[in-house]
């Protein structure tokens, strides 16, 4: 049994689309980020940097309960756990981590920061922020699109991880303007993702949680994610002795 604890984010849904590729045994355990459960004494031993996802195997190395944070990584883990989605060919599989690790350092962080500062930025002068994230996110798009020109997939010319941790963060592509016109290989990719019924089951799935987890919060104080300070103070007093 695979338990995730994480909330309908692209970072956890790609780990919600690799569960349902595999055909795992698995449940989702809600953790709101935006009512401070990240914080909780019991997160925070799955997950020492208060993120979402989080995994506990109940069956890990050894037969023994294993945690797992870090959503790369749990891509990683569950791929060579069942030995699926990241290739035993050694070229390919570099290409694929290559594409899973282009993913954590530039897709999640850029895509993050040009959606905060244009979605929750209050100060009208942070357009500089605006521009620098948004411009890289296009320039991203560009690299997806080229890559995609040469390779049938992400990773290689196999399906792998490395599609399964892009997908989720280009959900909103068509708010940057990204067409099939001038992205002609990132939409052809993109469209044989959405046409994958792991896929479509992560969709449906991550709405529900999503309706599930709002009403859930609606009697609850939220916290705010973006205010980075209260959050390392958060951290601190949680894990205070």
């Amino acid at each position: 049994m695979i338990e995730l604890y994480s909330m309908p984010t692209p970072n956890g849904q790609k780990v919600m689309i690799m569960l349902e590729e595999l055909g795992l045994e698995w449940k989702h355990i809600d953790v709101n980020i935006r009512t401070g459960d990240q914080f909780s004494a019991e997160h925070l031993k799955r997950s020492p940097n208060n993120k979402i996802p989080a995994i506990i195997d109940t069956d890990g190395p050894g037969g023994a309960p294993y945690s797992m944070m870090e959503s790369g990584a749990i891509l990683i883990y569950l791929a060579e756990k069942t030995r699926r989605f990241l290739p035993v060919d050694q070229r390919k599989r570099y290409d694929t981590l290559q594409w899973v690790i282009f993913q954590m350092a530039h897709v999640g962080p850029m895509f993050g920061q040009a959606n905060h500062f244009n979605n929750y930025a209050k100060d009208g002068g942070l357009q500089y922020a605006k521009d620098r994230y948004n411009n890289e996110a296009i320039r991203l798009y560009k690299v997806l699109d080229n890559r995609l020109r040469d390779s049938q997939w992400m990773g290689c010319d196999e399906y792998t991880i490395a599609d399964m941790a892009t997908y989720p963060w280009t959900k909103m592509h068509k708010d940057r303007g990204i067409t099939a016109a001038e992205y002609p290989h990132f939409m052809r990719w993109y469209d044989a993702m959405e046409a994958r019924p792991a896929v479509q089951r992560n969709n449906a799935m991550a709405t529900e949680i999503r309706e599930r987890m709002n009403k859930a919060a609606e009697s609850k104080p939220p916290v705010n994610i973006y205010d980075t300070k209260d959050n390392a103070a958060r951290l601190a007093q949680a894990t205070s002795r």
